[in-house]
């Protein structure tokens, strides 16, 4: 062990720190998850977030710019935060700063949470199914949908779960980690070798705030409409790259994965538009195509009913193997992204 730590030492002030952290923070992912037993950063990001809204709501009369003020206080505490925290940490050992980043970035990353949330859902269902029970499977849905899920048949959870594995390939796994790649890639181009990981973090703890944010905020109903619109589209412009980068992960991961990769592009280019979301579009849409399936639909939010355009072919009738396979599918289109986007752009350096 002590090996392994001298090692990591001496990374640290040489560019092959970030690779090695970013990579780290990755096989951590993989193996853990989201570390429950300590204390998760996006947690302490939304607590930030509620309690500035509680106080700016009272002080400001405009919904759309207590949202903005909201919004840009939160992700001035996470940037604050930050710097102060490696600051701190690089002044004692350049060691604990590559730790403490590695670690920030790997609770950014959320493959195998996605990965483990929807199993969950896939087991559920199989068992709900043969008992005649589907509500275990409505309940772990819930876990990671914002739609309701008590009135979903079969088909529709299954829909659900297929359309959230490629979206939140976008959200919790392209987005942070792209943000992160990108930002320290520039550290190193400026002169910033030392703390381009800690850099890396930062941009991919700022993308999660303006995620959680989104997540907290970016409804459109009473009380949401204004508040929430600045986040919304922050969010929207955060992941316009990562969507479109997720989806071509998915139609490569289609090929590889033996499924319909040629159907995949053909409704990625036909359909990545009819989506709400300027983003979501793209990877459902690849995913629809992969798997033969029609995604989209009706849906209620909060008791109201929200039609959405369909997205993909009814080549195949929803079944709960399809839950399986778009997982397949977003975990090879990820580990693409993981060990392809880093070596490319480190080449490039």
């Amino acid at each position: 062990m002590m090996e392994f730590l001298d090692a990591l030492e001496a990374l640290c002030p040489t560019p092959a720190a970030l690779l090695t952290g970013i990579w780290l923070a990755c096989l951590l992912d993989a193996l853990f998850g989201d570390p429950r037993s300590l204390p998760h950063p996006v947690v302490f990001m939304a607590r930030l977030a509620a309690g500035l809204e509680s106080r700016l709501r009272k002080r400001i009369k405009s919904g759309f710019r207590a949202g903005a003020l909201t919004t840009l206080a939160t992700l001035s505490g996470v940037s604050i935060c930050c710097l102060v925290l490696f600051t701190v940490l690089h002044v004692i050992s350049p060691l604990l700063s590559f730790l403490a980043a590695t670690f920030i970035l790997y609770t950014s990353l959320a493959l195998r949470g996605l990965f483990s949330h929807c199993m969950a859902v896939y087991t559920a269902l199989m068992a709900g199914v043969a008992d005649n029970d589907l509500s275990p499977a409505r309940k772990q849905l819930s876990m990671i949908v914002g739609r309701e899920t008590e009135q979903l048949d079969k088909e529709g959870i299954i829909r659900a779960c297929v359309e959230t594995a490629a979206e939140n390939m976008s959200d919790g796994v392209a987005a942070p980690f792209c943000f992160a790649i990108l930002a320290g890639f520039a550290a190193l181009q400026t002169g910033w070798a030392e703390l381009s990981l800690p850099i890396a973090a930062t941009a991919a703890m700022l993308y999660k705030a303006v995620n959680t944010m989104d997540s907290m905020f970016g409804y459109k109903n009473d009380k949401y409409l204004l508040f929430g619109r600045f986040p919304a589209r922050l969010d929207d412009v955060l992941n316009w790259l990562p969507a479109r980068i997720s989806a071509l992960l998915i139609v490569a991961a289609a090929f590889i994965c033996r499924k319909n990769g040629v159907l995949a592009w053909k409704v990625l280019i036909r359909d990545r538009h009819k989506h709400s979301s300027p983003n979501a579009g793209y990877p459902e849409s690849a995913m629809a195509g992969a798997l033969g399936l029609q995604l989209g639909g009706g849906s209620y939010y909060f008791g109201r009913l929200v039609k959405k355009p369909a997205i993909g072919d009814a080549v195949n009738s929803p079944e709960d193997f399809h839950i399986s396979e778009a997982v397949k599918i977003m975990v090879a289109g990820s580990v693409m992204l993981y060990g392809c986007l880093p070596a490319l752009l480190f080449f490039v350096v």
